[in-house]
C-alpha cells in the first residue's frame, strides 16, 4: 500500500496535480495516509530505488545493489545466473542505476515533493538508518537477520571500498558489462523485454546510457505493446497474453465446434497465429554466457517477439496444433511441421526437474532454496529462484499424452518417463485437504483443476487414485449453494485452505479436449468426447 500510494502520489504531482488536487482530494488524502503510516522512508525497496532515481530519496537510503555481481564467475554462490529470470532482469537494471548513483535533474517541483512526503526536513533525514524500513502493510516477506547483516556489510564496508581507487575501475567494468546484458535482453525481446517492470527500467537505462541512442528509440516504439484503453482510462498490462488466450479459446471452440459459425475462418486464423507465434530460434550469440535458456520450439505467453519460452504456454499451444493436425487442411490450414512439434517437446523436456518431476515455467529449476534468504523484495515471496508448478506440469502431461496418442512410436521411453515423474510430482505436492496450491490463478480451486486434470490425462481415475479422490472431495466441500465455485485472492497469503469464496462463480470443466476420449474420473460418469 505504501509502495503504490507514494508512487501514485508522486506521479499525480508530476502530471500536474497540486498537493491537494485530484478527484475527491485524492492527493491530499494520499499524502495524509503516507505521513500517518511512516512517510516515504517506509516505502519498500523497489520504491526506494524509483524515488532515488527521481531525486526525492537518497541512494544512501537504499541497500546496495552492486553491479559487480555481473562480472563474477557463475560459481559465485549468489550469482545472478542462479536467479529466476524476472528477479535477475529487474535487479540487472536496478544495479546499473545504483552503480552510477544516477539521479535525474532536480526541479522546483521535485523540491516541493521532497517537503510533502516526509515529516521532517529532507536534509535532516538519517538515510542510512531508514534502509531497512518498510511499512507493515507492504512487509509480506520481512527480511531476516542474516539478510540485514549482509546488506549492512555491503553498505558499510564493500560499497565504500568500490567507490575508491583502484576499485573504481572494477565498478566501471561492471557497469559496462551490465549495460551489455541490458542491450542483449532488449534485442532478444525486440525491445518488449520480459515484462512491464523490466521494460520501464531497461528503457530508462538505455536513455541514461545514450539519450539519443537507437536503443532508446526502439524502446519507445514498443511502449504500445503494454498500454490498453479501458473504461477507467489508460491502463498498463504486465505483458501481453495473446498466445495463452488464443490457445485456450481455440480449445474451448474445438470442444463445441458444432456451435461455431464459419469454423474454417476462425480455426484457420487461430491456427495460423499459433504457427507464426512459435519461437523458431534460440537467443542470439552465446546465449548460455548471457544466462539464457534455449527457446527454439517454444511458445511465449504473448507472441514470438517476446522470445521468452514458457512451459505451459508451449504445452497448450502444442495441444492446439496437434488437434488441428487431425482436421482437414481446407478448414484449418496446413498442419504444423513435425520438426516444430519435436522442438516444442524438447522445450517441455528441458523444463522438467529431474529430481522431483515437476515443470518450471521459464527456465530450469534446481537452485538452492537458501538463496531465498536473500530475497530483497518485501512484498513478494519465493522470488529469487525458479520453482516447479502444478499448472505447468499438468499442461505438459496433457500435451505429451496427446502427442503419444497421435504419434505412438515417437520418443516413447522419454515421454513415458516424463509422465511418470510428472504424475508423482502432482501427487507429492497435493495439500492435506486435497487441494493444490496455484501460482498462476486464484488459487486452490484453480490449481486443483490442473492437478486433477493432469492425473486424469495420465490415465488415473477416481477408483485407482487417492489424489483424485481427495481432490474431488475438496471441490465438493467448497462448492457453493448455487452450484458454483469461487475464491478470494487472499488465499495466496494464507497458503493453506480457501480463505473465502463466492465472489465469482466459475464453471469446472475437464481441462482437456479428447481426441478419442479419456477414462472417466468420476464413478458413474459416461465416457464422452466432449467437455462441459
Amino acid at each position: 500500500m505504501m509502495f503504490c500510494t507514494v508512487l501514485n502520489y508522486v506521479q499525480m504531482r508530476l502530471l500536474g496535480e497540486g498537493p491537494d488536487g485530484g478527484e475527491e482530494n485524492a492527493c491530499e488524502r494520499a499524502r495524509k495516509w503516507i505521513l500517518d503510516h511512516g512517510t516515504a522512508t517506509a516505502i519498500s525497496s523497489w520504491g526506494k530505488t524509483w524515488l532515488a532515481i527521481l531525486g526525492v530519496y537518497e541512494w544512501d537510503g537504499c541497500n546496495p545493489m552492486p553491479p559487480e555481481f555481473w562480472v563474477f564467475p557463475t560459481i559465485f554462490p549468489m550469482h545472478p545466473a542462479k536467479m529466476l529470470c524476472y528477479c535477475r532482469l529487474t535487479y540487472m537494471s536496478m544495479s546499473y542505476f545504483y552503480g552510477k548513483k544516477f539521479v535525474g535533474r532536480i526541479t522546483p517541483l521535485l523540491l516541493k515533493i521532497r517537503r510533502e512526503i516526509y515529516n521532517q526536513p529532507y536534509e535532516q533525514i538519517n538515510w542510512g538508518g531508514v534502509r531497512h524500513l518498510c511499512a507493515k502493510e507492504d512487509n509480506y516477506y520481512p527480511h531476516g537477520v542474516t539478510q540485514k547483516l549482509l546488506w549492512d556489510a555491503l553498505y558499510n564496508f564493500v560499497e565504500p571500498l568500490l567507490s575508491r581507487w583502484p576499485f573504481k575501475r572494477l565498478r566501471a567494468k561492471a557497469l559496462h558489462r551490465t549495460m551489455e546484458h541490458i542491450h542483449y535482453e532488449d534485442e532478444n525481446s525486440r525491445y518488449i523485454t520480459i515484462g512491464a517492470v523490466e521494460k520501464s527500467l531497461n528503457m530508462l537505462a538505455c536513455w541514461v546510457d545514450d539519450p539519443n541512442g537507437l536503443a532508446f528509440k526502439k524502446h519507445l516504439a514498443r511502449i504500445s505493446d503494454y498500454f490498453w484503453l479501458g473504461e477507467d482510462g489508460m491502463n498498463l498490462q504486465s505483458f501481453g497474453s495473446q498466445t495463452w488466450d488464443t490457445s485456450f479459446a481455440l480449445q474451448a471452440l474445438l470442444a463445441c465446434s458444432d456451435l461455431v459459425e464459419e469454423p474454417s475462418v476462425m480455426f484457420g486464423r487461430g491456427h495460423n497465429f499459433l504457427k507464426l507465434s512459435q519461437v523458431t530460434e534460440n537467443p542470439s550469440g552465446d546465449f548460455k554466457a548471457m544466462f539464457r535458456h534455449t527457446s527454439k520450439g517454444s511458445w511465449t505467453f504473448s507472441d514470438r517477439d517476446h522470445g521468452w519460452p514458457v512451459s505451459d504456454c508451449t504445452a497448450e499451444s502444442l495441444k492446439c496444433c496437434l488437434l488441428f493436425s487431425t482436421m482437414p487442411p481446407n478448414i484449418v490450414g496446413d498442419k504444423i511441421q513435425f520438426q516444430n512439434l519435436n522442438d516444442a517437446v524438447d522445450i517441455i523436456f528441458s523444463l522438467q526437474n529431474g529430481e522431483n518431476g515437476g515443470c518450471s515455467a521459464w527456465e530450469p529449476s534446481g537452485e538452492k532454496l537458501w538463496l531465498e534468504w536473500f530475497n530483497p523484495v518485501e512484498f513478494l515471496k519465493d522470488l529469487v529462484i525458479e520453482y516447479e508448478y502444478v499448472e505447468c506440469t499438468s499442461s505438459s502431461i496433457h500435451a505429451l499424452v496427446m502427442l503419444r496418442k497421435l504419434h505412438p512410436t515417437h520418443r516413447v521411453k522419454e515421454i513415458e518417463e516424463f509422465i511418470f515423474k510428472a504424475v508423482k510430482f502432482i501427487e507429492d505436492v497435493q495439500q492435506p485437504d486435497g487441494s493444490w496450491y496455484g501460482n498462476w490463478g486464484i488459487c486452490f480451486i484453480y490449481a486443483t483443476w490442473f492437478g486433477i486434470g493432469g492425473l486424469v490425462a495420465a490415465g488415473k481415475t477416481y477408483e485407482n487414485c487417492v489424489a483424485i479422490q481427495k481432490g474431488v472431495s475438496f471441490l465438493l466441500e467448497t462448492q457453493q449453494e448455487d452450484g458454483g465455485w469461487g475464491e478470494s485472492y487472499i488465499s495466496y497469503w494464507y497458503i493453506q485452505g480457501v480463505c473465502s469464496f463466492g465472489w465469482r462463480p466459475i464453471k469446472l470443466d475437464s481441462h482437456f479436449i479428447c481426441i478419442d476420449g479419456f477414462n472417466p474420473w468420476w464413478p458413474g460418469k459416461e465416457r464422452s468426447n466432449t467437455t462441459s
